[in-house]
Formats: structure tokens, C-alpha cells, sequence
């Protein structure tokens, strides 16, 4: 098809890439994979938190814009800054390391959101590209099963999220206040709170090596300060202390044999309940039943 007629049935994704220039190859594979994709339009910025992209070697091709954040603000608010920048009535998310190997990745994922016009936001599945066994948290459910299955799923691996920005919009953004950890679970909650589904697609693919993510030094007390943060700003009151209850036993019971782990882990426990953290957006309980019923509900 050519003409206007053609172009307007083309699909317009806003794809934000997030970097900090500590990866240059990675990223130069990650943009690369983006402008390979067939059948659909997109409008890329590459965001740099605390770090300037127009800088980089070798520099960037000259369709994507850059964004360049002083300071590092935290993956889920420089995803947030990178928003504004790039139209397009669908958006992708793609983290500096991750990358499509297909080129009709993108074309393929708004399919599906057209299809499907209940769903809020699309998780792909994730494979590491040298062929490393893909780690269990990589399928945000708790009967993990065939990785290929896809389902309903209540939170979602960050590195490669697509979205109709209706919905992003509608749901308020990633969590700002979070830096690092969990970001995923509050905007899946907030895509069900909308009253539209967050899926797994597990027939769409993305790439992203296998990394620890307790190689950061703040890992354990993050963990602990969202999980908190997240219940706080959008549980019901009554919900509240069953969610953090329940995941603390978990946790207790998870790193038992490292009490090295478990005193990070408090110190951030105890720093989800004394700091600020940020809006507070309870759900409904329509949207705890709905949650129920599509097989998690939200107290752990």
C-alpha cells in the first residue's frame, strides 16, 4: 500500500530508550533493532540518565532524538521524561541492554492491541541471545509453566514493555519515586485499575542477557522500600498489611541462610514506612475482584 490512506493504517509507535552510555555496543544493537522494524512507524529518543546521548561514539543515527537528564533520575522516571518527546498512539519501552530480534516485532504487538482492545499493556517473553537458560522471573506469574503460554499477568519485566499511551496516560506514568525495583508491578496494577488487562505474550520475543539483578548495592533495600511503597500508594487501607506481611514472610523465608540480605532488606522495609512515597492511588475493589478472578489477587 502506498499513498496517505496507507500511512494512516500504518501503526505510529513512540519508542523510549533508556541508557545510562555505560553500554554503547549494546545500545547501538538495541536502537538498531527499533529502526529495523517493518511495517509500522516509529519516533525514537534515546534518554540519558546522567549521561549525554549526543555524545556517544559512535554516535547515534540521525533519526533518533536525544534526551539528556544532568542526573540520574531512576529507570522509571527517566522513562516517564522521555514521554513527551516522541508521538505516536502506541509506546515501547526498550532498556539500553534489551533488543527485538525480530523485525516484526512491533508491527506484531499492535496487532495484537487492535485485536485485543482490552489489553493495557504487552510484556513479550524474554531470552537471553547467547542461548542461557531464561531465569523464572522473567514470566511475571506464579504457575511459571511453558514460557511460549501466554496469559493475564499482574506485574511485568520493565526492559521491553509496549502500551497504547491512552492507557500509560490513564495509569499516571511509571513510579517516579521508586529509582530502581518494582515499577513493573504498580503500573501492571494500574493498567487493571483502568479497567484493561496487562497480558504476557509469549508468541512475541525480545532478547536481554542474563544478569543478577542483586549485582546492585542497593538491590536488597529497594526491594524492601517499594514493595512497601507499593502498597501503600494503591492498595485498599485493609489491604495493606496483608500484602507486606505476606511478602515479608517470603522474604524471610527466601533468605534465610543471608542475614546479610535480610538486614538490607529491613533497613528498606523500614524506610518504606517512614519515608514519603509519593501519590497515593488506591484501587478499586471492583479492580481487587477483577484481579481475583483472572487468578492473583493483589495481597501477594
Amino acid at each position: 500500500m502506498s499513498g496517505p490512506d496507507a500511512d494512516a493504517a500504518t501503526p505510529h509507535v513512540g519508542v523510549v530508550v533508556l541508557t545510562m552510555g555505560r553500554r554503547p555496543d549494546e545500545l547501538a544493537r538495541g536502537i538498531r533493532s527499533v529502526l529495523d522494524q517493518r511495517g509500522v512507524n516509529v519516533d525514537v529518543v534515546c534518554v540519558g540518565n546522567g549521561w549525554d546521548p549526543a555524545t556517544a561514539e559512535p554516535p547515534l543515527p540521525p533519526r533518533v532524538r536525544t534526551l539528556h537528564l544532568p542526573e540520574n533520575l531512576g529507570i522509571p522516571a527517566g522513562r516517564n521524561r522521555g514521554v513527551p518527546e516522541v508521538a505516536g498512539d502506541v509506546l515501547f519501552f526498550l532498556d539500553d541492554d534489551a533488543f527485538l530480534p525480530s523485525p516484526d516485532f512491533l508491527r506484531d504487538g499492535c496487532r495484537l492491541l487492535a485485536d485485543r482492545p482490552e489489553l493495557g499493556l504487552v510484556q513479550p517473553r524474554v531470552v537471553d541471545p547467547t542461548g542461557l537458560e531464561s531465569p523464572r522471573r522473567w514470566i511475571p506469574r506464579i504457575r511459571k509453566g511453558d514460557p511460549a503460554h501466554s496469559s493475564d499477568v499482574f506485574s511485568c519485566w520493565e526492559g521491553a514493555v509496549l502500551m497504547p499511551r491512552a492507557v500509560f496516560d490513564a495509569t499516571g506514568g511509571w513510579a517516579d519515586p521508586f529509582f530502581y525495583a518494582h515499577e513493573g508491578i504498580e503500573l501492571a496494577w494500574r493498567v487493571w485499575e483502568t479497567g484493561h488487562r496487562a497480558w504476557y505474550a509469549g508468541d512475541l520475543e525480545a532478547a536481554h542477557p542474563v544478569i543478577d539483578p542483586a549485582r546492585h548495592s542497593y538491590y536488597y533495600r529497594l526491594n524492601a522500600r517499594n514493595r512497601v511503597w507499593l502498597a501503600r500508594r494503591n492498595l485498599p487501607a485493609l489491604l495493606v498489611p496483608l500484602y507486606v506481611g505476606s511478602w515479608t514472610a517470603i522474604q524471610v523465608l527466601r533468605w534465610a541462610r543471608n542475614p546479610a540480605a535480610l538486614r538490607a532488606w529491613f533497613g528498606g522495609w523500614r524506610a518504606g514506612w517512614r519515608e514519603h512515597p509519593g501519590e497515593r492511588r488506591p484501587m478499586r475493589w471492583r479492580t481487587v475482584w477483577r484481579m481475583t478472578l483472572a487468578g492473583r489477587p493483589p495481597v501477594v
